[in-house]
């Protein structure tokens, strides 16, 4: 059933300005002219258009005819008239046996015409169906650019956020590179007053044990300073190390979140896992680096006892040493004294 969208009147317009122009009219030509209206429709009008045509053929034409064209007609009506009662004598057969042939003719082209309809009438149908088609495609078509638009605004707003977490975990490298090298610094320079004052006071000792004392006094103190220092710094580290694996973990969960919603976008996630890996890293340079901290305290506090050790023999060597120096003078002493008696 044709839809409603064109009329036959407009199908048959259409026909009209194609006759006048001289073009054989088809279902595309007057689709062109009328700009609108499917294949189905305008085949549907097109064929009761030539069968009505094939019914009026005989009729004679209507008196809105132009006069020009009348007279045309007329014309040349008279002068088929003329000739066919001038030659209708001696062609009547030859006009039989002509007219057979156009009636087959005619029925030839008759079939020709309907075999054509049908073809028309199944690419008029085909095209309406690729139509139909082409329809839903444009619409798959629309609803696949928005949603590459929207894909492309969340990887827009994924790098940002990468960017932003790419900054925070290299103001956080920075930080414990400049924390680090502070704390090497300090632990250089305390390492090497210390030295220095132990080899002043080693120059020393032999001439001032009591100043000795006080000074590994000093040194206890300051190596347990120096310790708690350490500690203290130790704590710092292990406290911003801590906060930046909570950082660290927030950026997985952000990104793990990003990863469900937008599967499309998996190499943020790989680039995110490689910066936890750098991230790991560095945390396992950096605990390296507390370690190496840890055992130059215990190398430090290792030479103090052996200061000490050294200290005490010392202490107790002395004491020995004057008790030979005086049994030595007590024997010179009576020896002196035993010529005195005998004489």
């Amino acid at each position: 059933m044709a839809r409603s969208g064109v009329t036959y009147e407009d199908v048959q317009r259409a026909i009209d300005e194609l006759l006048t122009r001289g073009d054989a009219p088809s279902v595309q030509k007057i689709r062109e002219i009328l700009g609108t209206g499917s294949f189905t429709t305008i085949s549907d009008h097109l064929r009761a258009w030539r069968q009505q045509r094939e019914e009026n053929r005989d009729v004679p034409p209507p008196r809105g005819m132009p006069a020009a064209l009348q007279e045309l007609a007329e014309g040349l009506w008279r002068q088929a008239q003329e000739s066919a009662n001038e030659a209708l004598g001696h062609y009547r057969e030859e006009a039989d046996r002509k007219v057979e042939e156009a009636q087959d003719a005619a029925a030839g082209a008759h079939r020709e015409a309907e075999d054509a309809r049908q073809r028309e009438t199944a690419l008029a149908s085909h095209l309406a169906g690729t139509e139909q088609r082409l329809e839903a495609l444009s619409a798959e078509l629309a609803t696949r650019q928005a949603q590459v638009e929207t894909l492309g605004k969340s990887e827009e707003r994924l790098a940002t956020r990468l960017a932003e977490t790419e900054s925070l975990l290299q103001r956080h490298r920075d930080e414990a590179s400049r924390v680090a090298d502070e704390h090497q610094q300090a632990m250089q320079a305390h390492e090497a007053e210390h030295r220095e004052r132990l080899n002043r006071e080693e120059q020393r000792h032999e001439s001032a044990e009591s100043r000795l004392m006080a000074l590994l006094d000093q040194a206890r103190q300051e190596r347990l300073t120096q310790e708690k220092a350490a500690a203290g710094r130790e704590e710092q580290l292990e406290k911003r190390l801590a906060r930046q694996e909570s950082q660290l973990q927030e950026a997985r969960a952000r990104l793990a979140e990003e990863e469900k919603r937008h599967r499309e976008t998996d190499w943020a996630r790989r680039q995110a896992e490689a910066l936890a890996d750098t991230r790991h890293h560095e945390q396992a340079l950096l605990q390296a680096r507390i370690d190496e901290q840890k055992r130059h305290l215990e190398d430090q506090a290792q030479r103090v006892r052996n200061l000490e050790e050294q200290l005490h023999r010392c202490l107790w060597q002395r004491p020995a040493a004057a008790r030979e120096e005086e049994q030595d003078d007590a024997k010179a002493g009576m020896e002196n004294e035993t010529p005195d008696g005998a004489s």
